[in-house]
């Protein structure tokens, strides 16, 4: 295939537009999804932050929760951000009573582990497959109620870690070291935002990942 990759973006809550722009400056063509038929012509699927047990709701409400886990246990890629990262792991901690995820990545995801609204931050970051690349800088992340993993199965590799210090040398408290990107297979996920501080190389790492899907 020479076409580049149809790209949806759950469309239920979250940067929706801005995840699409994202995706077309990354090559590939973004498009929003809230219906099963809008599901099964894309790709690959973005899947934006927001409140986890909203979208969870809304997953059920719109009947998308069991066709998208039927498609992400056959393969299709998808990019969890934030929200979306939470979704995508196989365990929650500080989850509500009842709370569901899509599941696929074999790790343990603290919702709302940097804290509360006021306490969002930017920074940045590392990540591996960007920034190791040549000629490659640090991806500046927004971090907005976000969640960590602190954990991860052997089959998952971690593409970047909170450093154990800031850049002015203080310390970054339980922070340091938790995972904020990761990846398995067909499925990625970061705990920050890259949809809003205009650097569009973490949904180009992930139009990689669909496009090489494509041609498997």
């Amino acid at each position: 295939m020479t076409s580049n990759p149809t790209v949806g973006v759950l469309a239920l809550q979250g940067d929706v537009r801005e995840h699409v722009d994202a995706l077309e400056q990354a090559g590939a063509r973004g498009v929003p999804v809230r219906r099963r038929a809008e599901l099964e012509a894309v790709d690959g699927l973005v899947l934006p932050g927001g409140e986890s047990t909203t979208i969870d709701k809304l997953l059920h409400v719109f009947e998308l929760a069991e066709p998208l886990r039927a498609a992400i246990d056959d393969g299709l890629p998808v990019y969890g951000s934030c929200a979306g990262m939470i979704l995508l792991a196989d365990r929650i901690v500080g989850g509500i009573e009842g709370q569901r995820t899509l599941g696929g990545m074999d790790m343990t995801v603290r919702r709302n582990a940097f804290g509360r609204q006021v306490d969002s931050f930017e920074a940045d970051l590392d990540l591996a497959g960007v920034t190791d690349a040549p000629g490659g800088t640090p991806v500046r992340t927004a971090f907005i109620r976000a969640p960590w993993a602190e954990e991860a199965g052997s089959e998952v590799e971690v593409l970047a870690r909170i450093p154990e210090r800031a850049a002015d040398g203080s310390g970054v408290g339980a922070a340091a070291g938790k995972i904020v990107a990761a990846r398995q297979g067909r499925l990625l996920a970061t705990a920050f935002h890259p949809e809003i501080t205009g650097d569009a190389r973490v949904h180009a790492l992930f139009v990689q990942i669909v496009t090489a899907s494509r041609r498997s």
